[in-house]
């Protein structure tokens, strides 16, 4: 029989079908616009998981999360924010909607994620160099792994600067037992179809208080006055979640803990079988502060490791979307950057691919992305060395133990 192909992680439904439920009402009653009964039931159903008396608005993606957060900071034209450059581009591109520049920190070994000192540095050498603060703090639970919150908050308060927690590959990850996104002044969360929970596409913004949350609903429904015919005194979007998604996000509710469970058992299996593999290191939590929820599940190579068909890496031009990038993109003319995997991760993805298990490389720094040559970048050189030799492995509520043993087996043939 032909082996499935085991992907990075997909999302997986409910046994007792709630979310077939939750549409077939929302049909039933005809809510199928972005409002409704399941959009106010996702929206309790979040406040619930998430604690701390926050309040949550249900939205189309995580990105317009980010989009209206900063918008709530009151960032425009000028502005500058502080990002984690080790990331992906939905944490910055929203700072660019808004005519504002992304200020890259990069990231300190132990979790990956922003540098809390370098952060400070950074704060300080704007102020120098441009006369103000930073008028945003965007940290990145990359792959559910909880930021040095405690120690960014700090600074964040020091300073007189918010800070949007991006939790979009962290739902249900905690730091000493909290939530995360629930620390800042807004937290971002994302529902697309590969993350803890999906809603098919959608995210949701955590807000501190209930002006915030009515603030931010008004600004994702077009930011309508409260006349008979519509008038527009600011510009809104249209960000709302629909009925019908926000019903297969009251189904996923049921079962998150589930999906949270499962995938800190695969890092825990992994932990296992990847112990004895020479030069092959699974990334874990500095220790048992940081719960994270290992929405993937990550490696190092090291580069004295070979892989079988190295001499092969980057010799043909991508023609099509890989793996969850799937879509439109741009023909290139090279198959090479000026910063890329080295051989030996490009060839062992191509390994497993052929084997049929999906595995990327883990995200570009955004400091090195073209598009954003040119803005401030305070780095350590911790993100482009972690390009360089890691790699996520699948995780998700379809991977099976069988799974995990043939995925580290694979590993174990792909070293020469």
């Amino acid at each position: 029989m032909e082996r499935k192909t085991i992907y990075l992680c997909l999302a997986h439904m409910s046994e007792e079908g709630l979310e077939q439920k939750y549409i077939k009402e929302a049909f039933d009653t005809n809510w199928v616009v972005p409002l409704g009964p399941n959009v106010n039931g996702f929206e309790k159903d979040l406040e619930e998981f998430v604690g701390e008396n926050k309040h949550v608005v249900a939205l189309s993606a995580g990105t317009a999360a980010v989009h209206l957060a900063l918008i709530g900071c009151g960032i425009g034209p000028g502005d500058e924010v502080c990002v984690q450059s080790f990331t992906f581009c939905a944490s910055s591109h929203p700072v660019k909607y808004l005519g504002a520049t992304p200020v890259f920190i990069d990231s300190e070994p132990d979790t990956w994620n922003m540098d809390p000192q370098l952060l400070e540095q950074a704060i300080l050498d704007r102020k120098a160099k441009t006369g103000k603060y930073p008028k945003a703090i965007i940290p990145v639970a990359l792959y559910g792994m909880p930021y040095r919150i405690d120690e960014i908050m700090a600074i964040g308060n020091k300073y007189g600067i918010p800070v949007i927690e991006d939790a979009a590959e962290g739902f249900g990850s905690r730091y000493k037992g909290r939530v995360l996104g629930t620390f800042g002044q807004y937290g971002v969360l994302s529902f697309n179809g590969n993350k803890m929970i999906t809603t098919s596409g959608g995210g949701a913004l955590i807000c501190e208080n209930e002006e915030q949350k009515d603030k931010i609903m008004w600004y994702a429904t077009q930011a309508r006055e409260a006349y008979p015919y519509y008038q527009h005194e600011e510009v809104g979007y249209n960000y709302r979640m629909s009925n019908i998604c926000a019903g297969i996000g009251r189904g996923q509710m049921s079962i998150v803990n589930d999906h949270i469970h499962h995938h800190q058992h695969v890092q825990a299996r992994y932990a296992e079988l990847l112990k004895d593999i020479p030069g092959i290191h699974l990334h874990e939590a500095p220790n048992a502060d940081f719960d994270a929820n290992y929405w993937l599940c990550t490696i190092t190579i090291d580069p004295k490791v070979r892989i079988k068909g190295q001499e092969n890496a980057y010799k043909e031009i991508i023609k099509s979307a890989v793996g969850g990038a799937a879509g439109v993109i741009h023909q290139v003319d090279s198959p090479t950057t000026d910063c890329q995997p080295n051989d030996n991760v490009e060839a062992l993805r191509l390994f497993m691919l052929e084997r049929k298990v999906e595995a990327r490389p883990v995200w570009k720094p955004m400091h090195k992305q073209p598009v954003y040559a040119g803005c401030p970048a305070y780095v350590n050189g911790v993100s482009e060395a972690l390009f360089k030799v890691g790699m996520c492995l699948p995780a998700g509520p379809m991977v099976s133990d069988e799974d995990l043993e043939y995925i580290v087996q694979c590993i174990k043939e792909a070293i020469c």
